[in-house]
């Protein structure tokens, strides 16, 4: 009998309940972090509620919603800034700025990486590798250091860009040929790795074979390592073009699903004694930086990069097969809740469909937003979050009347 999937699902029950109230989303990808909220009572009509906007400044990073606080970054006049909000009406409740590159190269530039909440305390990963403990509720700085400069790590094409990952009294951070951490309460470093270059995922946890590991996107592999001590279990290696391996991994039993852009495709791998085994790989599903969404043994998510014909599509995890595939979707990115799909379009329109495996099943469409938007929205309290690139944030009222 294999005891892994019951592990990995009751690791990620009790993180999720440490982690936030039910309804909150504290982290990236969400307490379960696998993009799936637990909302239930929500609907979007065609003409939805807007309940405030504000602007956050340059940038890609997304949202986390912690006890009436939302966080998400922005840059504007040669600095980078941190916005804590208050999740009902988009009052600034503080902000912290820092002098930072807008790095422009290859595209406009600004923010990526999406904060954490942890409990009191917020914390943030620039692109450029600095590094910040907040009090959550002042935002006054706790602690702070450039982790880049300290390990002397390389700094990837499009910078740092995975959130941090707390896993008990650590931050897991995806700097480093294989990740590093250092201790959240005083950002003291416990275990470092090279200085190759990281990819752009967020460190993903998972508990196997009586270790809990993080499942690091590195610039030419998916490599596992033990979170306490930073050692190596496995790696698969996994070369995308400009080694942008940015989507996060998702675990289903034993098996695990990478995706990359760039037509380099997707796998599934079996998890076991040594090295992961392929179970398949192909071309259906290439998610170049926003992650699939896996439900009841279908995986939907965006396939394609932002400059190239792209689409929404079905695919079957067993054997990676393609369900169906909607066009008129487009590069956007999305998240999930009471077994339907959240679609924020690149263009800003607002899909719900059901999960279907059957068919594209669209039930609403709204357009919310103009300009590029590549950030995943996220829904937490009844109110949907969503930017623009330019920081330009609606928060919707989809509370049912």
């Amino acid at each position: 009998m294999n005891a892994q999937p019951l592990l990995h699902s009751l690791f990620v029950f009790l993180a999720g309940v440490s982690s936030a109230a039910a309804a909150d989303w504290p982290i990236w990808r969400g307490p379960a972090y696998n993009g799936i909220s637990a909302e239930k009572d929500w609907q979007l009509g065609s003409d939805p509620t807007v309940l405030w906007e504000a602007e956050v400044g340059l940038g890609f990073s997304s949202f986390v919603v912690s006890e009436g606080k939302v966080l998400t970054t922005g840059h504007e006049d040669e600095k980078d800034t941190l916005f804590c909000l208050d999740a009902k009406t988009g009052k600034t409740l503080w902000k912290h700025s820092y002098s930072a590159d807008l790095g422009d190269k290859y595209y406009e530039g600004g923010t990526s990486a999406t904060p954490t909440f942890d409990g009191d305390r917020a914390y943030h990963l620039s692109r450029w590798g600095d590094l910040f403990c907040f009090e959550a509720a002042t935002g006054k700085v706790v602690w702070e250091k450039n982790v880049q400069k300290e390990t002397e790590a390389n700094v990837p094409d499009w910078g740092f860009a995975g959130a941090p990952l707390v896993q008990g009294d650590l931050l897991i951070l995806n700097v480093g040929k294989a990740g590093m951490a250092v201790e959240k309460a005083t950002g003291k470093i416990v275990w470092k790795s090279e200085v190759d270059n990281a990819g752009y995922s967020t460190p993903y946890p998972i508990t196997w074979q009586g270790k809990t590991l993080a499942v690091i996107g590195t610039g030419d592999a998916y490599l596992a390592v033990d979170v306490k001590t930073g050692q190596q279990v496995w790696s698969h290696r996994w070369n995308t073009r400009y080694g942008v391996n940015a989507a996060d991994p998702i675990l289903a039993g034993d098996q695990l699903f990478l995706s990359s852009g760039y037509n380099k495709g997707c796998t599934l791998l079996k998890l076991g004694e040594g090295p992961p085994k392929k179970v398949w790989e192909n071309k259906v599903l290439k998610n170049q930086f926003n992650s699939s969404i896996l439900i009841d043994g279908y995986l939907y998510g965006i396939d394609g990069d932002q400059n190239s014909r792209c689409a929404l599509k079905c695919v079957r995890l067993s054997d990676g097969e393609e369900m169906w595939a909607e066009g008129s979707v487009g590069f956007g990115s999305l998240m999930a809740a009471d077994g339907r799909l959240i679609v924020l379009s690149s263009k800003g329109e607002l899909i719900v469909a059901k999960a279907n495996s059957e068919k594209f099943d669209e039930t609403s469409r709204a357009q919310i937003l103009s300009g590029k938007c590549w950030s995943v929205p996220v829904l937490a309290n009844g109110l949907l979050y969503a930017r623009n690139s330019e920081g330009h944030v609606v928060c919707l009222d989809l509370t049912k009347k």
